[in-house]
């Protein structure tokens, strides 16, 4: 990967800037085209966990229902759009990366590399626990509340959006691990704050489960809410193995607060009795 100088001109920083984003377009415009051909077969690939939940067509294939003369294309370059994202995920990432190292002292460069591929993992891991685990139940709730009601027409662009987006959601959502592991590493949280405020970590994990979470179904929001806590305290048992030494020097860092107010306050009360016992004898 190549970087650029630590000092250069404004000019030059846009001329690196405006490079870097050409070539990330470029990836994205040569993905989706190949991509795009592809169509057909990447959308039943989607599909599969809950095509038990939808109309086959004599091949067995998913049926899709297009109710506009260009559905077809939006939904077909937005399947293209989408798969090319993800396949020039780490290209994307790589050009982020060397355009802001430069500014970066030698020993923050170290950690990019390991956040960068622990980012990427997680994400994989995140995509496919929807995939694998949320997708299925989460529609035969939802399609199970037209029983009785009404006949569901599946929608080719609404399916596979909100399919996306709860790909999308779940992929995002399992960077928590590395989220909580920075914020102990960089001393913007310590350690045993985490873990004391774990009500309130709770209550806000819920929140956001139910704001990434693209339907309102309370399925998808309670195993996104689950998955949300099993990660935050798989991610505090990664940090106090990792960062033992360091959770140990905040530790002691927050006890000699706590004895320095401890003891200002002690002063400051013998302070007032003695001015007390000074003005009123």
């Amino acid at each position: 990967m190549p970087i650029g100088p630590a000092r250069m001109s404004l000019m030059d920083h846009l001329g690196e800037l405006r490079m870097r984003l050409v070539r990330i377009v470029v990836c994205l415009l040569i993905s989706a085209c190949v991509f795009y051909l592809a169509t057909p077969t990447i959308t039943q690939f989607l599909l599969m966990p809950v095509a038990d939940y939808m109309p086959h067509t004599e091949t067995g294939a998913v049926d899709l229902n297009f109710f506009g003369a260009f559905d077809a294309f939006s939904v077909r370059l937005m399947v293209a759009l989408w798969t090319g994202g993800v396949a020039c995920a780490p290209i994307i990432l790589w050009q982020i990366l060397a355009f802001f190292l430069p500014a970066l002292k030698p020993r923050e460069r170290k950690w990019f590399i390991p956040t960068f591929i622990a980012a990427v993992c997680l994400f994989i891991f995140g995509t496919a626990f929807c995939y694998l685990i949320i997708l299925s139940p989460a529609f035969e709730w939802l399609t199970d509340q037209a029983s009785g009601f009404g006949t569901i027409l599946p929608e080719a662009g609404r399916w596979i959006d909100i399919i996306i987006k709860f790909e999308l959601g779940f992929g995002f959502a399992f960077e928590l691990p590395l989220v909580v592991f920075y914020l102990v590493l960089f001393d913007i949280v310590p350690y045993s704050k985490l873990r004391a405020s774990w009500r309130v970590v709770y209550v806000a994990l819920l929140v956001f489960s139910a704001m990434v979470t693209p339907d309102a179904s309370p399925i998808t929001m309670g195993l996104m809410f689950a998955a949300m806590i099993f990660m935050y305290e798989l991610s505090l048992l990664v940090a106090r193995v990792a960062l033992k030494k360091r959770i140990a020097k905040q530790k002691r860092q927050l006890e000699l607060e706590e004895r320095e107010k401890q003891e200002a306050k002690e002063e400051f009360e013998n302070l007032k009795k003695a001015t007390q016992k000074h003005f009123w004898g």
